[in-house]
């Protein structure tokens, strides 16, 4: 840990906290639940987004959301097991769009033989 901050330091050794995060939330019965996620690892992690924008980009119009800073954002995944607090994250896998991805792929198996027996059948 360095003793000294200096101004013209590009790459502070401990980065400012993030400050009033935009936060994902899921509605409940009586109240709203932080949504937590996964890293493509599989590490859990709370979320917060710097902008609505950022958010909205990431995961909809539709999402809900509230302002937290980071400190109750980790005091309040902490009892869940979450120690990892991620911000702006981007999702890395395209929208899916169109028909479902099953209804396009092809057959293997015996689905296949099946069918190519009938073909030959006719």
């Amino acid at each position: 840990m360095c003793l000294f901050q200096f101004d013209d330091d590009p790459e502070p050794e401990e980065p400012d906290p993030a400050g009033p995060l935009y936060v994902p939330v899921r509605p409940g019965t009586r109240a709203v639940a932080v949504r937590v996620f996964r890293t493509p690892l599989g590490i859990r992690t709370a979320v917060g987004f710097t902008t609505v924008e950022r958010l909205t980009a990431t995961l909809g119009a539709e999402q809900s959301w509230t302002r937290l800073s980071d400190s109750v954002l980790r005091s309040l995944a902490e009892p869940l097991g979450v120690e990892l607090l991620t911000v702006d994250p981007t999702l890395t896998a395209p929208a899916v769009t169109g028909p479902r991805a099953s209804a396009r792929a092809p057959r293997t198996g015996s689905a296949a033989r099946d069918v190519g027996h009938e073909a030959r059948s006719a």
